[in-house]
Formats: structure tokens, C-alpha cells, sequence
């Protein structure tokens, strides 16, 4: 079988090389699965840069998530959990860039065949996380005003849909006036774009002295040191990346640089005003929760066979292409999930 494989830290072009493995072979309590595509997450560019440090050592096949059919089961999996035959979308410690995947049986379920393979990646990772973040890491109320960042990409789309859905007043930054346009189709009621304006200056001409109720951050750094500034009393702030160190050359001096943007944070002042501040790794939640991992992935298929969630597919490649696919989200010029498939 074909791997796709991080050889190089540094520039997509120069980071893979596609190799031939054997097939692996399938543990007691997982399943093998033969793979139609899979997702790049904003992970896997922190990867390729060496700033991700959860990320095996090179080389390495990089990927959190597929879809395809579970070609064989370990002696351990019940019937009841995952099927040969099944198409399914599922959760991967790493490894997921490969023509044939290994998951634990409790990260995989089951998805409808006409399910498009983007939509279906997109599910894993991305909406998963968001729905971890709104119905476990916190409880999104009616009314409620939520700020998110990067609100056009994949979990971005997801909080905002998932926010929608509650009745939440939505504020959304982006980059580019597309992402404006997009994010006012998905009903976004607020959008801001950070390149022309400050987004903490432009929700306070807004929201003046009542601020904002809930903050989902993806960026880090100064971003959060200013969402600090805006939290209402009783506000929550969720952290769930750091997107701001990605394309910075600098090793050390460039995480200093992000920890110091962070800013100073004292759980005394967060008492004081009734604030929140919680982190949310969804890899340690795969890690240590699988049954809490297991949960979020099927609700969110449940959501989207509803009709209640809808992921954008903002890219589909070829796994030759892996380097442009890449690059494409590194540039932050996409929307929503980036696939690639066999």
C-alpha cells in the first residue's frame, strides 16, 4: 500500500515523499480500514513545521481522520461496533495519510454511502471538535453573544452553524472579503474582517460596556490577550489552537514570542469577575475520553444526516498533490475542509 509520508520539516514541496508499505497488520480491538480520502487539519501544517510536538518524529505519516470501508476487524470487536463491509468515517492516531488505515473500533461509525468523503472527513476533526466545545467543554444559551475566530474555516463553520442552531448572535472574523460574503450566506450577523480592522475595537463600537458572552479561539497569542479584554462578566473563553505561530521561522524565540502575547492570567481575576477560560486538546480527549470521542462523532453524523450541520468542502486533491493541498491551508485562503483522496 502507499503512504504519504513526512520526511522534511519546512515548505510543502519539500516535506513528503509517497512510499510503498505493507499492509499492517489489525490489533485485537481495531479495525483496518481501506481509504477513500482524508482530511488535513491546521495540526497537520504545525506538524510539517516541526511546531507540533504531539506529532511522532520524522519520518512519519501525518493524518487525524478518514472515510472508506472496513476491510477487517480485530478479534476483540463486536459486531455491534463496526462491520467489514461498512463505510465509515473515523478518528486516526496519526497514520491517516495511507491508502489502508488502522483505528480503534470505538473511532469509527458508520455513514451513508452517498455521504460526499469531504463532508464526511470534515465531520471527524473539525466538527467533532466544535461540538465538543459547544455541548461539553461549555453550554451555548439562547441569546448568548459568541465571537469566533477564523470563523471560515473548518471548525469555524462548524461553531457557527452549531451557534446558529442555538440562537446564538454571531460575530465572525475572516481574512478576505470571499470569507466576508461566505460568512454573511452562513448567517453570520457580525463579520469582521481582522486585515482591515481591530476586531476587539470593532465589537466593543458594538457591544459597548455589555461585551461578549463566549469566545471561541483558534489563533492564540494576542488574539487572546485582547478577547480577554472583551469578555462579559460570566464570559467564556474557549482555546482550541494556536494558529498564530504558523509560517513564523524562529524555533524558541518564536514560541516565547506567542507565550508572551498571551498575556498574564490569574485565576484570582477570573474569580473576581465570574470568567472561564478552558482548553480543549482533542487529542488528549482521544487519548484519555475515547467513549467522550466516540460520543461527539456521532452526534455530529447525526447532525448532518439531520440536515442541522452542513460541511463546506473547500478543496478535494489527489494524493499526489499533497504538497499544493498543503499550502493551500497554510495560506488561509481556504474555506472550509481540504480533502484528499486515493
Amino acid at each position: 500500500m502507499k503512504t504519504i509520508n513526512l520526511v522534511k520539516y519546512g515548505k510543502a514541496e519539500s516535506a513528503f515523499a509517497i512510499k510503498e508499505v505493507d499492509k499492517p497488520a489489525v490489533p485485537e480491538n481495531k479495525a483496518l480500514i481501506k481509504v477513500e480520502g482524508f482530511g488535513l487539519n491546521f495540526a497537520d501544517v504545525l506538524a510539517r513545521l516541526g511546531a507540533y510536538r504531539d506529532a511522532p518524529p520524522i519520518p512519519c505519516v501525518l493524518g487525524y481522520e478518514v472515510v472508506g470501508r472496513i476491510e477487517k476487524v480485530g478479534k476483540n470487536v463486536h459486531e455491534s461496533s463496526v462491520s467489514v463491509g461498512q463505510r465509515v468515517v473515523a478518528f486516526t492516531r496519526f497514520g491517516g495519510y495511507a491508502e489502508y488505515a488502522i483505528t480503534d473500533h470505538r473511532a469509527a461509525v458508520p455513514i451513508p454511502e452517498e455521504m460526499d468523503k469531504g463532508v464526511a472527513v470534515a465531520l471527524a476533526t473539525q466538527y467533532s471538535t466544535a461540538y465538543f466545545c459547544v455541548f461539553e467543554a461549555i453550554n451555548l444559551n439562547e441569546g448568548d453573544h459568541v465571537l469566533i475566530h477564523a470563523a471560515a474555516g473548518g471548525v469555524g463553520i462548524a461553531l457557527v452553524q452549531m451557534a446558529r442552531n442555538k440562537g446564538c448572535v454571531i460575530y465572525g472574523t475572516a481574512g478576505s472579503e470571499e470569507k466576508m460574503e461566505f460568512l454573511k450566506r452562513e448567517g453570520v450577523d457580525h463579520h469582521i474582517n481582522y486585515r482591515r480592522s481591530d476586531f476587539a475595537d470593532e465589537i466593543l463600537k458594538i457591544r459597548g460596556k455589555e461585551r461578549i458572552d463566549v469566545i471561541f479561539d483558534s489563533i492564540g497569542g494576542k488574539t487572546f490577550n485582547k478577547g480577554k479584554k472583551i469578555l462579559a462578566y460570566g464570559g467564556r473563553m474557549i482555546c482550541y489552537g494556536a494558529a498564530s505561530r504558523t509560517g513564523k521561522k524562529g524555533g524558541l524565540f518564536a514560541d516565547l514570542r506567542l507565550a508572551w502575547g498571551f498575556g498574564f492570567l490569574h485565576p484570582i481575576g477570573l474569580l473576581m469577575e465570574s470568567k472561564a477560560v478552558i482548553g480543549v486538546n482533542m487529542l488528549r480527549i482521544a487519548d484519555h475520553k475515547p467513549d467522550v470521542m466516540q460520543r461527539c462523532l456521532h452526534k455530529v453524523v447525526e447532525l448532518a444526516k439531520d440536515g442541522k450541520v452542513k460541511p463546506h468542502v473547500g478543496g478535494v486533491y489527489k494524493a499526489e498533490e499533497i504538497a499544493e493541498a498543503h499550502s493551500f491551508l497554510e495560506s488561509r485562503n481556504s474555506i472550509g475542509k481540504i480533502v484528499v483522496e486515493w
